[in-house]
């Protein structure tokens, strides 16, 4: 019998999800008592090379209400062809191609170890991916050389038959055509009003495209049938959006010849520049030539947008952009309307199934905080960096074209992602970089966490990292149980265009054992998911973090954390030193501690676009690399022996250590005060110090590798003891040694491996050790 950590693991691996409980309550009331709530983790496209490539559609339930697809939980006759579905109970003939079935000869469907498992629709229309680049031109010749040098370089990484189109802009908005041979043309727009998709499409000459009429007579023969699926006509490109082969050379020159924007900025002032209304025509574009196809809108910023709508801030330097204290003084002039124009063009493009990319490079914020939720609902991506020419930025605009083994681009676009359940459960909602469909359903729970009111959303772009959260809801009565060996079942179906250009669906099919909690509390705590629940909670946290204050989110986590230990830690009442929790809850504790002091909840520090930032990469990445974003992971080098995974604490800076701290948004190594003085007097130049050569290149060929894989590439930061950045490290360790308890005798302080504590943090944070006695103190209380 496998343990449940390695039961766990398999479900990752096979079906990229993880549940925060694994053995399910069978009543609502038992359900609500467990504090942390029934969701799960989903990745709707996991990488599985093993996956049988299907070249027909999935059998779906004959039930009108249930359209259940066909799974290895079903109950199969096979002398009499039929399937029983295992939601809603209803007995489906087989249909006549899977008239050879038997025991021996099963269909990929209802083979266990394919609970996930992959169509390709081969009927549907094959359309080229769209990628549209919205370009910045408000920026010093050596920024727009370094962004135009990778612009070129993408073009070359992009397939053959993707259609591509270049938009520029500063104070003014031009639409390039990329037809033209001999001398560029493009239309100009102003970037102080906006224009409707229909005042767009009059003015550029394009419209929806007509379907040619004699394809539509002709109906499209099922495959299995004798005959050619007949292929609808692809929409054909227009002026200002051309398949790559067309005209990678004229698209290479025009994006050679782009000069900074030419109006004149006086002194002490911005530029004018119009992202607002630079990001709504190419969203109106696409809406009129290819609704309801995958697209990118990829805009590069290098500043505030300073004029017209969408406007961050004006075009005074006087005046800096709003930070965190003016919004919650109420004194951010722009912010308000600025969002409402954001979020508006967001819902136009998630509408669409196209997504928006935000690369922002600049020493000062652009206005991210504003823009997010044309990130956030269209599934885009949103990078952050100090400039174009950095490798920060090249690298990650070339992993945005990351490629898997058949050459063909890890992305899809215009998806949708339906979940179907046992009838005791209901769906209360999901958190991601997603939008509701808002379909109406029986399985809608009355309560509503993340998106609720729906069981469909839509992803307009997503990658095989990408990570929904997914919340459910037992209905199930506490007077009516459920029997004894029962099992809840729940579908996840996801159908998307691949970037090949065909329509996919992915279909994982879960089941999970129902155990009654007031006779079974231990089977059910027993299947907890500690990091799984970390996570949950991390993004339910942040996503009231959008709305609620500061101090109501802390206080809900800690709220949440005592009604945890209270339910499962083993006590005696009013004796806190008889707290005990057992080993698959012992973690989350410091999770919840750690989360509480991350850049995800307190904004000291931060700009509004840096928490903006950090907020989006933890709805969407998958458990392993949210994880590392709460409670980074600490790596000791040294000379007695192999690197080791350390505490993240104090204690764990040692003069003759060298520590490799991974944030996710930074790696950071940090060098010992012994170490950081050999290294200055050059000891690693002389032959006879080879190990100690060897000991400083450890960590840096350790931090290459996360560098290389990681998107978006991290900042690499390289410091010392009472270096200006070994900030960054202190800011994250626990601080079990601190100015306030550095000369206590006798006082609890952990030491390192040779008895020494470790270097003092100057802060008035808690440490883990007294948030761990506050938290047990209030679990035993017979008062709380």
């Amino acid at each position: 019998m496998a343990t449940y950590e390695e039961y766990i693991q398999q479900n990752e691996d096979r079906d990229g999800i993880r549940f925060t409980w694994n053995v399910w309550p069978s009543s609502r009331i038992e359900a609500t008592r467990l504090v942390v709530p029934l969701s799960c983790l989903y990745q709707p496209i996991k990488e599985r090379p093993d996956l049988p490539p299907i070249q027909y559609d999935p059998v779906l339930c004959t039930r009108n209400n249930c359209r259940a697809i066909l799974n290895p939980y079903c109950q199969v006759d096979y002398r009499a062809k039929l399937w029983v579905c295992n939601f809603c109970f209803q007995r489906n003939p087989f249909p006549p191609q899977y008239a050879a079935i038997s025991e021996q000869h099963q269909p990929a469907e209802l083979m266990p170890m394919f609970s996930s498992i992959e169509y390709t629709i081969t009927r549907a229309q094959c359309l080229p991916p769209i990628f549209l680049f919205v370009v910045d031109t408000c920026m010093d010749e050596e920024e727009l050389g370094a962004l135009k040098d990778s612009l070129q370089m993408s073009l070359s990484l992009l397939p053959p038959n993707a259609l591509v189109g270049l938009i520029t802009f500063g104070k003014m908005i031009q639409v390039h055509e990329l037809g033209t041979e001999g001398c560029s043309k493009s239309y100009v727009f102003r970037g102080t009003k906006d224009l409707t998709a229909k005042q767009l499409q009059d003015m550029l000459g394009i419209g929806k495209v007509p379907v040619n009429p004699q394809a539509m007579q002709q109906p499209n023969m099922r495959p299995g049938v004798t005959g050619q699926p007949v292929q609808p006509p692809v929409p054909p490109a227009n002026r200002f959006i051309q398949s790559v082969s067309n005209c990678e050379m004229n698209l290479t020159d025009l994006i050679g010849e782009l000069q900074r924007d030419p109006w004149p900025v006086p002194q002490g002032k911005r530029y004018l520049r119009s992202t607002g209304v630079a990001l709504s025509i190419a969203i109106g574009l696409l809406e009129g030539a290819y609704p309801n196809t995958g697209a990118r809108v990829m805009l590069f910023v290098g500043g505030p947008c300073s004029q017209g709508p969408g406007q961050v801030v004006n075009d005074d330097l006087k005046q800096p952009i709003r930070s965190h204290h003016d919004i919650h003084k109420d004194n951010a002039k722009y912010m308000k309307k600025a969002i409402k124009h954001y979020e508006n063009l967001a819902m136009r493009a998630a509408t669409n199934g196209h997504c928006v990319d935000i690369y922002s490079c600049a020493l000062d914020q652009t206005g991210l905080m504003e823009m997010k939720q044309c990130c956030n609902s269209t599934g885009g991506h949103m990078v952050m960096g100090d400039s174009f020419n950095s490798s920060l930025f090249k690298q990650t605009f070339q992993r945005v074209f990351a490629k898997d083994q058949k050459n063909e681009l890890k992305m899809a676009f215009n998806g949708t992602t339906e979940v179907k359940c046992s009838r005791e459960l209901k769906i209360q909602g999901g958190i991601g970089s997603c939008v509701s469909l808002n379909v109406k359903s029986p399985l809608v729970a009355d309560t509503e966490i993340g998106m609720g009111n729906t069981v469909q959303w839509k992803m307009c772009t997503f990658t095989p990292s990408t990570t929904l959260s997914l919340f459910f809801e037992v209905v199930n009565q506490h007077s009516a149980p459920i029997p004894q060996g029962g099992r809840g079942c729940v579908q996840f179906i996801t159908q998307y265009q691949h970037s090949s250009g065909q329509r996919k669906i992915r279909v994982t099919t879960i089941a999970r054992n129902w155990a009654d909690a007031t006779a079974n509390i231990h089977h059910i705590s027993s299947g907890f998911d500690q990091e799984c629940a970390a996570v949950i909670m991390a993004r339910m946290a942040v996503y009231r973090a959008e709305t609620d204050e500061s101090p109501d989110v802390l206080r809900w986590v800690d709220r949440m954390l005592i009604r945890l230990c209270q339910k499962f830690g083993e006590y005696n009442k009013d004796d806190p030193a008889s707290f005990r929790l057992s080993e698959n809850f012992s973690l989350y504790p410091q999770f919840m501690y750690h989360l509480r002091r991350s850049q995800f909840l307190q904004v000291f520090n931060n700009s509004p676009d840096e928490t903006s930032f950090y907020r989006h990469m933890l709805m969407r990445e998958d458990l392993t690399q949210s994880l590392i974003m709460i409670q980074p992971i600490l790596y000791s080098y040294s000379f007695n022996g192999p690197p080791e995974p350390v505490l993240l604490d104090t204690s764990s800076i040692q003069p003759d250590r060298i520590l490799l701290m991974d944030t996710f948004f930074q790696i950071l190594i940090f060098h010992g005060e012994t170490i950081a003085q050999w290294r200055n007097l050059k000891y690693q130049d002389m032959p006879e110090y080879d190990n100690f050569r060897q000991l400083l290149q450890a960590p840096v060929d350790d931090a290459q590798e996360i560098l290389q894989t990681r998107f978006p590439m991290p900042r690499y930061i390289d410091t010392e003891q009472g270096g200006s950045q070994a900030r960054f490290l202190l800011s994250k360790v626990n601080p079990s040694q601190t100015h306030n308890n550095m000369y206590s005798y006798g006082g609890a302080i952990m030491t390192g491996p040779n008895g020494d504590a470790g270097a003092p943090v100057l802060t008035d944070d808690v440490s883990l050790q007294v948030f761990m006695d506050h938290l047990k103190k209030l679990a035993v209380s017979s008062t709380a």
